[in-house]
């Protein structure tokens, strides 16, 4: 059984704290949606009228709700199975066939992904064939979202699991040095996927076809060649199979890097609308946002597996959560269980990092478009398409949202727009 001491009550108090707080945001927000969404913003007057309105209220509500509850019993699930002898029973059974330390590891945090992966089927169907078909987004077929299922699993199986296993055997084979080896492994497989992922991963699930207006192409290669960023290729996906949302993303680097467009946004906005969307994305990369945000993101990554390192020792940390034998594969769960709630309480540090990348985005499209009139119908066009929440509690929005709220974005970019002079 557990061990009630102070490291067990510390873990349950943050945990519990990170838990309600999740929930009060999402009450806050939701609130405040019913007390504001009625109200067409400002910058939307004109642009939305009654019905749409309501439909994003209700999308919203519906969505943080469902959320919310996900989230609950993702966190009840969590306890349950740290608090329960679960994880002792596991690893009994794995230790009983007496296998390799490495192999014992891989099976230990695959049952483990596998039961997550079983829970999580209930709300993924709900999410898609209940919400989104509610609200005219969800297109996908039942065959196919069993397809994308099988095929995200398996491709999350080796994937993972090569990187699991080589962090495994450095736990294994060096015994002082294993955290630094494991960061250089970590970061060179992060950069492996997202070198690979463009010409690799995603078309297994989607088909990416050169875009079919020609002259948009040639429009968006002269505004890349303008800021000196050169592509793979332009592509439109076949994303209006699943869903009806709308987006264009850049992805890969070096000679697998592409601009995607989703088949969706282009039938749903003009030419100089997603030129705009792609001068912002050109900004991500011109300011080197990207680059800064893998620096950071490596920084903590070391950071967290040198903790791990002088953790993983830690007898206090196996007896609290009765293990009678400190196996490092156990360790490295209940660490990252342990700090859980302190990345969820440092969510808006990385939050505000972000937004500030938004802005800085917004005014490199401004200065290379000339203008922010196509920038703002295009957001415009996208909240109203995708149903987004024009009334977010600031709170909610400070503490999570990776882009400034919409009417905050659209006002500063019209105020750029009219403080330009002629």
């Amino acid at each position: 059984m557990v061990q009630w001491n102070i490291l067990l009550i510390a873990f349950l108090v943050a945990f519990v704290a990170s838990s309600v707080f999740r929930l009060l945001l999402t009450y806050i927000n939701v609130s405040h949606l019913r007390r504001h969404g009625h109200d067409v913003p400002e910058v939307f007057q004109g642009e939305i009228d009654e019905a749409t309105l309501a439909r994003m209220t209700a999308y919203t509500a519906d969505s943080s709700r469902f959320g919310a509850v996900a989230h609950f019993f993702d966190d009840a699930v969590t306890l349950l199975v740290l608090l329960s002898g679960f994880l002792p029973l596991l690893v009994g059974i794995v230790l009983s066939w007496n296998l390799h330390f490495i192999l014992s590891g891989l099976i230990f945090f695959g049952a483990l992904a596998l039961l997550s992966g079983i829970l999580d089927i209930p709300f993924s169907l709900y999410s898609t064939f209940v919400i989104e078909k509610r609200y005219g987004f969800s297109t996908i077929t039942a065959r196919l979202w069993i397809t994308d299922l099988v095929k995200g699993f398996l491709i999350s199986a080796v994937l993972l699991g090569i990187l699991l296993g080589a962090i495994l055997a450095l736990v294994y084979y060096a015994e002082h040095t294993w955290w630094l080896w494991a960061w250089l492994v970590f970061s060179a497989f992060q950069m492996l996927i997202v070198w690979l992922y463009p010409v690799l991963i995603a078309p297994l699930f989607n088909k990416f076809e050169p875009i079919e207006n020609e002259a948009l192409k040639e429009a968006i290669i002269a505004l890349m060649a303008k800021v000196g960023l050169k592509t793979g290729g332009v592509f439109q996906i076949d994303a209006g199979k699943r869903s009806k949302h709308t987006n264009a993303y850049f992805t890969g680097f070096g000679k697998t890097k592409r601009i995607v467009l989703y088949d969706t946004l282009i039938k749903s906005h003009a030419s100089e609308e997603i030129l705009s969307v792609l001068a912002h994305e050109a900004g991500h990369w011109k300011k080197r946002h990207i680059i800064k945000q893998l620096v950071l993101m490596e920084t903590v990554s070391l950071v967290f597996l040198y903790l791990v390192y002088r953790l993983i020792n830690w007898s206090l940390l196996y007896q609290t959560f009765a293990f009678v034998d400190k196996l490092p594969y156990v360790g490295l769960l209940l660490i990252a269980a342990l700090f859980g709630p302190a990345a969820f309480f440092l969510t808006p540090i990385g939050a505000m990092l972000t937004r500030r990348f938004e802005r800085e985005a917004d005014d490199f499209c401004y200065n290379l478009v000339g203008t922010t009139v196509p920038m703002i119908n295009a957001l415009k066009r996208l909240a109203k398409d995708n149903l987004a929440n024009l009334h977010p509690h600031p709170f909610y929005a400070w503490f999570y949202y990776s882009h400034p709220p919409l009417t905050e974005r659209i006002a500063r970019l019209l105020r750029m727009k009219d403080s330009k002079k002629p």
